[in-house]
């Protein structure tokens, strides 16, 4: 048995050393995110067109976030030369950077990779003045509510609208207001939206280290976003699991016929309402800008997405970014909005005829995305999104202390004060 592993595994290393071999292409890993296989579409697309120069390989990452995060991670840390390509959550970007798990960008690349991008997808992957990933896909949230309930409410949605206003309408007619208010991520970007759209920041100085980092959050945008989740709770129009609803049971509260009044979500929610055959969909169903926290104020609607890095230990860093530069290009993400339905990162992409189709919104998703409010940017993000949302949890807890409460507790983790 010995001798015959033995065996095995030399032929195993002679095999890989000959296809591995200079003569041929380099194959990249491209660690990716789960979606219907669009993203594997585009690798044997841009492999095929890249006429020998590489091979583009996928490995799918966990579907859960954090997970992503602490696969790529532990590769990296052990500088895994096999981690060629990455999709990241824009809200590791700055972690990876800090950490030197990036390679950098190539300065034929700086241009190409901004060309034409949504201003938050470039502020996403930007770390300390100098972008270190390239935008692949954003994200934004919309309003969406029923039109109905918005005209006997007396709501020109036309115009902008207020938290205050939808609560309003929503607890008058006894209808609900879809929101993420889990114990999550999701929960965290709620709150970050709130405040930045009554012009404040949850990180003021991103890339200070944990002791000098100065919070936002003890501030008068912090206390308005605690009044805001203060008043879904206290009008009861949050649902009867608003301590436990995510994305998907947010958007189930808005299909409910008796109850569907108003849901703040991602794009994605259109072709969900289809796929779930919601009758009141065509007829009733409206879409506009995030609601805003104060009057006035044009909102910061949350931003999501992906976007590409290359591993810093790769052996192929040339084609890794030449294959980056082919998956990422105006067409490329184009095509994978339509075929995946997530938005395009790139602003020509909602003039193109398909887009405009499967998204009648696509015109307010773009504004969104310029409007659109990163996640706060520091090395520390997992620490301080966590104590947030724990600082914040249940919702029908917070008050206008919770702010101060939040920042002092999260200040004491940072420094190892405290434990999560």
């Amino acid at each position: 048995m010995m001798r015959f592993g033995m065996a095995g595994t030399l032929a195993a290393s002679v095999l890989s050393a000959c296809s591995s071999g200079s003569s041929g292409p380099p194959t990249l890993t491209w660690y990716i995110n789960p979606d219907n296989g669009a993203q594997a579409t585009l690798a044997k697309q841009c492999s095929d067109a890249s006429q020998g120069h590489y091979k583009i390989t996928t490995n799918i990452l966990p579907n859960d976030a954090s997970q992503q995060r602490q696969q790529l991670v532990t590769r990296l840390a052990a500088k895994d030369s096999s981690i060629d390509l990455m999709s990241l959550d824009p809200v590791f970007v700055s972690e990876f950077a800090e950490a030197g798990f990036l390679a950098d960008v190539p300065q034929q690349y700086q241009s190409e990779f901004t060309k034409d991008i949504v201003k938050s997808a470039v502020q996403a992957s930007t770390w300390k003045g100098k972008l270190v990933a390239a935008p692949f896909w954003a994200n934004t949230q919309l309003l969406w509510y029923r039109k109905s309930l918005a005209k006997s409410a007396g709501l020109d949605m036309s115009k902008s609208v207020t938290w205050e206003q939808i609560i309003n309408a929503a607890a008058k007619a006894h209808k609900t207001v879809g929101v993420q208010a889990n114990l999550y991520e999701g929960y965290t970007v709620w709150i970050n939206a709130l405040i930045a759209s009554a012009g404040g920041e949850i990180v003021k100085n991103p890339g200070a280290i944990a002791k000098d980092l100065q919070l936002g959050l003890d501030t008068p945008a912090g206390i308005q976003a605690a009044k805001i989740i203060q008043n879904v709770v206290r009008k009861g129009v949050g649902g009867p699991s608003l301590s436990t609803n995510q994305e998907s049971q947010s958007l189930t509260l808005f299909e409910k016929a008796p109850t569907s009044g108003f849901l703040v979500n991602w794009p994605y929610t259109w072709a969900q309402l289809a796929a779930d055959k919601v009758p009141f969909r065509d007829n009733d169903v409206g879409w506009t800008f995030y609601p805003e926290s104060v009057a006035g104020k044009q909102s910061r609607p949350p931003f999501g997405g992906i976007e590409i890095g290359v591993g810093k230990f790769t052996k192929h860093d040339s084609a890794a970014f030449e294959a980056v530069n082919c998956l990422r290009n105006a067409e490329h993400q184009t095509q994978y909005m339509v075929d995946s339905g997530n938005p395009s990162a790139n602003t020509t992409s909602y003039a193109d005829p398909r887009i405009k189709k499967a998204f009648p919104m696509a015109s307010l998703i773009q504004q969104s995305l310029q409007r659109a409010a990163p996640r706060p940017q520091t090395q520390y993000y997992g620490d301080l999104s966590t104590a947030l949302q724990e600082s914040f949890s249940p919702p029908n807890s917070v008050t206008s202390s919770t702010p101060k409460q939040a920042q002092g507790f999260i200040m004491q983790v940072l420094k190892g004060e405290k434990l999560l």
